[in-house]
């Protein structure tokens, strides 16, 4: 396999180590206080500002007219793929660990495939070893997804739980064991499965936006630009309080500069 070949795979390879990152980041940054409202504002805000002077040099030649349905399609796309996503994503990384929102990931292609066969986009050729393998395939990732949602035994590697590595916003309970702050397992998992829907449906619209508005920059510029809006109507509506906008040097802000780099590297 030369150069050529292996970039887009260890292209994906950053890609998820960046999703690990950003994942560890923010439960401490959680833990530690960071409205995820306000993040989701932020982290938007910054990289519509460094996006937007690359979008405007780079696709000024290429980029086709807005028009009032392309910018709905667009507006519907920022709700989807950031502001219910990421909020809610968020609400269930409050309640699990690293960990198991990672792993969760895993179900999106499945869930991906599952709406674009229900949306007619993809067709399953039950006679072809091909269609039999995704079939299975889906039925493995979404069976997984479920047993991590609704497990309620030990864990596999408890002494890792116990101790962990990063100690940063763990609690120590009566027992003698280091437990999550806000722990809910099956909450947690709940609702990050179900950011990971609207992620399965951005997605699918993506494609849809893409085809209408081939401006990759531009587009990932108006994406950014929408979610800020929705995200502050939302900070503006269950996030008055003017002490958690404050930025300081400290975790927060380094996790707010960490996510919009790794969205970036994502683009």
């Amino acid at each position: 396999m030369n150069m050529q070949s292996s970039a887009p795979y260890a292209a994906m390879v950053l890609v998820q180590l960046s999703y690990g990152g950003s994942n560890i980041l923010m439960k401490i940054a959680l833990e530690k206080g960071l409205n995820q409202l306000v993040f989701v504002v932020y982290r938007h805000i910054i990289a519509m500002i460094l996006l937007a002077p690359f979008a405007f040099v780079i696709e000024r030649k290429q980029r086709p007219p807005l028009s009032l349905s392309v910018m709905i399609k667009i507006f519907v796309l920022s709700s989807l793929g950031t502001t219910i996503h990421l909020n809610v994503y968020y609400a269930g990384l409050a309640y699990t660990s690293p960990t198991v929102a990672s792993a969760l990931s895993n179900v999106i292609p499945s869930l991906t495939f599952i709406m674009a066969v229900l949306l007619g986009m993809e067709k399953v050729k039950t006679e072809s070893p091909r269609g039999w393998s995704k079939m299975l395939g889906t039925a493995i990732c979404v069976s997984g997804s479920l047993v991590f949602t609704f497990w309620k035994g030990g864990y596999l590697f408890k002494s890792f739980e116990n101790r962990p590595l990063i100690n940063i916003y763990s609690t120590k309970g009566s027992s003698g064991e280091y437990r999550h702050a806000k722990e809910n397992w099956i909450k947690g998992a709940a609702l990050i499965l179900t950011s990971h829907v609207a992620w399965s449906a951005w997605l699918i619209l993506q494609a849809v936006v893409y085809k209408v508005y081939p401006a990759r920059l531009s587009l990932t510029t108006l994406i950014c630009f929408f979610a800020s809006i929705q995200s502050s109507f939302l900070a503006l509506c269950f996030a008055r309080t003017p002490a958690i906008w404050k930025l300081d040097w400290n975790v927060q802000l380094l996790t707010i500069i960490y996510c919009v780099r790794a969205s970036e590297i994502t683009i």
